[in-house]
């Protein structure tokens, strides 16, 4: 589990946002970290999905950015599983992914996702996107 310059739970309140961004390229989980981080959110980093459902039951995450071509499990296989946990069900995810062709969108938000982003990510799309969800979970 790789939780890179998160706060201290201590120092945490309640105004912070946790993000799971589950992505195995290093320079993506950078990026995409810098700039969430920019805005005020606290991201927590996995590459696989062991790392990823080891941080779930670690730190329940407002949002999750998936990568859907990952090590091992895949992203639409994780988002399943995630899915089907009643703790879990309710966490919006938004995938990231290089998979662009066509059906792949409807594919991997059948697969459970709420939302889909492909890759190269604009950042003003992602920040927008992420913002949306953060939202609706505040309802």
């Amino acid at each position: 589990m790789n939780t890179e310059n998160p706060p201290p739970v201590e120092e945490q309140t309640e105004t912070q946002k946790r993000i799971l961004v589950i992505e195995d390229q290093e320079l993506n989980r950078k990026v995409v970290r810098i700039v969430l981080q920019s805005k005020g959110y606290t991201v927590i980093e996995a590459t696989d999905a062991t790392e990823a459902i080891a941080c779930l039951e670690d730190a329940m995450p407002q949002l999750i950015l998936m990568d859907i071509a990952l090590p091992g499990q895949s992203g639409e296989d994780l988002t399943r599983q995630i899915k089907a946990n009643l703790a879990w069900v309710d966490i919006p995810i938004i995938a990231l992914t290089a998979a662009a062709m066509s059906g792949d969108r409807e594919r991997i938000l059948k697969a459970g996702c709420d939302d889909y982003l492909s890759k190269p990510i604009d950042i003003k799309v992602l920040v927008e996107r992420v913002e949306t969800h953060i939202k609706r979970t505040e309802i």
